[in-house]
């Protein structure tokens, strides 16, 4: 009788752990669902937000299907350097090229070249540099009033040969690639077409003694002016001989 008894007690036992199981997996599913609004062809109605609009008569929807709508891709960055491309004020930045916010391309010395193409960074504020951001030595005038050239003359004088070995000492020292243009003019007395034969004779004195120092012939350019660029007044002796002279230009 006794071991009747203790089977429908388990019996009895079994079916309300049952019962309560699926009493908690309805609470569960009722939580899952939600009252929402539906449109015209029974599609669920979201907000703004992508949450699902909920509605006392509306029909039961299941979750996920109310949730948050799928988050978005994340923006692309085409040229890969941390800016996101609808920010990238410079689209297509060199792999590695350290940028600003804007995705632009850093010069942090100022000098006009790129921090990624620049090989003398930390160049001097207003210095002239090349096209890898080195510094160059600035332009010379030989003009000297006591050692100029002589009147119709393309012979360097002592003088004019102590500023062009400065110039070749600086040129040597350099940590730019310069490219020197020199160019040559004369006064006004004589012919117009001599004078300018003149010039060039100047110019290309001033190279040749460059180029024995040391400095590359591949770096040197010539020009003569004549008599067309005075300085000073060709009406007077020492107008006309600050005239006869050489000006290096670098680039």
């Amino acid at each position: 009788m006794k071991k009747i008894e203790l089977k429908k007690t388990t019996a009895f036992l079994v079916a309300m752990a049952a019962l309560a199981g699926m009493t908690m997996a309805a609470q569960v599913q009722a939580a899952e669902m939600k009252s929402v609004a539906n449109d015209s062809s029974k599609a669920v109605v979201v907000d703004s937000s992508g949450n699902c609009v909920l509605s006392a008569d509306g029909r039961a929807a299941m979750a996920p299907e109310c949730g948050l709508m799928a988050p978005k891709a994340p923006e692309g960055d085409a040229d890969g350097d941390g800016v996101v491309d609808s920010k990238d004020k410079c689209p297509n930045t060199p792999a590695g090229a350290p940028v600003d916010a804007m995705g632009c391309a850093l010069d942090s010395d100022g000098d006009s070249v790129k921090d990624y193409k620049d090989k003398c960074p930390g160049t001097r504020k207003g210095a002239k540099v090349d096209m890898n951001g080195c510094e160059i030595i600035d332009s010379l005038t030989i003009d000297l009033t006591s050692d100029e050239f002589d009147f119709d003359s393309a012979v360097l004088k002592h003088a004019m040969k102590g500023a062009l070995n400065d110039v070749a000492m600086k040129v040597m020292k350099s940590k730019g690639d310069e490219s020197l243009m020199i160019i040559g003019h004369t006064d006004s007395v004589g012919f117009e077409a001599y004078n300018q034969g003149l010039s060039e004779r100047r110019a290309q004195v001033v190279a040749d003694y460059l180029g024995s120092l040391g400095v590359s012939s591949n770096r040197m350019a010539t020009k003569g002016m004549g008599e067309s660029q005075p300085i000073a007044d060709n009406g007077t002796e020492e107008g006309r001989a600050k005239n006869r002279r050489v000006e290096i230009m670098t680039k």
